[in-house]
């Protein structure tokens, strides 16, 4: 069965994309940890992110690197910080997440965004790639 990131590629389940190009995609997570929380996922489904192919793994990290440096030109934030967890989705992704605070890595305190914000931060991001 095909994962919801799978699902989002293949646009069965709309997302707030930032960017994608032939092998990877970025979008706004819809359960963030703070505001601009973006997710970058290959679009071939790999459940873990060690088993992907080292090239792809490497272009991977290249195309997350681009977005952390848009988002943070987006939002205002001391840094962006990464993690890569896997558990809550078997589909290899990574989280960039705008940080001014440590709890804000911790995937435990959310914040809510309407979608009208959801959208206006997603274009905000994509005009600072």
């Amino acid at each position: 069965m095909a994962s919801i990131f799978t699902k989002i590629v293949n646009g069965e389940i709309p997302c707030y994309k930032i960017t994608e190009d032939d092998s990877f995609l970025a979008f706004l997570d819809v359960n963030p940890n703070a505001k601009g929380h973006t997710l970058c996922i290959p679009k071939t489904e790999i459940d873990k992110i060690f088993d992907i192919e080292d090239e792809k793994y490497l272009a991977l990290m290249q195309f997350s690197k681009k977005v952390a440096i848009a988002l943070e030109k987006a939002v205002p934030c001391k840094r962006v910080g990464m993690a890569v967890i896997g558990l809550e989705v078997p589909h290899a992704h990574v989280h960039l997440i705008p940080l001014n605070e440590m709890d804000e890595m911790r995937f435990q305190n959310k914040v809510k965004l309407e979608k009208e914000e959801f959208e206006a931060l997603a274009k905000k991001i994509k005009d600072n790639l």
